[in-house]
């Protein structure tokens, strides 16, 4: 009986994973699963970046396991970014358009909110600076002066 009959997979990342970048290549009209790989990789680095607590950690929890080590692998900063300024500072570290990088924001913050649910979404929502309700595809609420 062989014993490496795992060693090589079909599938380089784990179900969850895969159906993860379909989503994102179906929700960002991308050609590939590697240009949706690189969008998630991009996206959810730099949320690893602005999130932080019982949020970063709960967020880990929902995502497959590939998704949360890219996440938890950034180091927060301690300059937390609007939304807009997500986006810059995305696009500035990829040498990639702001319109493109917002697409790809947009794309993986989707998939992300289907992971996440309705409820971790909002505690999210609520500890990030404004601008990113927007990106997770809801309406920017602020309260009357």
């Amino acid at each position: 009986m062989s014993s490496d009959r795992h060693a090589s997979p079909q599938q380089p990342y784990g179900t969850a994973y895969e159906q993860m970048l379909e989503k994102v290549r179906y929700e960002g009209a991308y050609p590939t699963r590697e240009r949706a790989d690189e969008a998630v990789r991009l996206v959810l680095a730099g949320l690893g970046r602005q999130l932080t607590g019982d949020e970063r950690v709960d967020l880990a929890r929902c995502l497959p396991l590939e998704a949360a080590r890219v996440l938890t692998a950034q180091i927060p900063d301690t300059r937390l970014l609007t939304g807009w300024a997500f986006v810059k500072d995305l696009a500035a570290r990829t040498g990639a358009s702001q319109a493109t990088t917002r697409w790809d924001t947009g794309s993986v913050f989707s998939a992300v909110a289907a992971y996440a649910g309705t409820d971790l979404i909002t505690r999210i929502l609520h500890q990030l600076p404004t601008g990113y309700a927007l990106l997770f595809g809801r309406a920017e609420l602020t309260p009357a002066a």
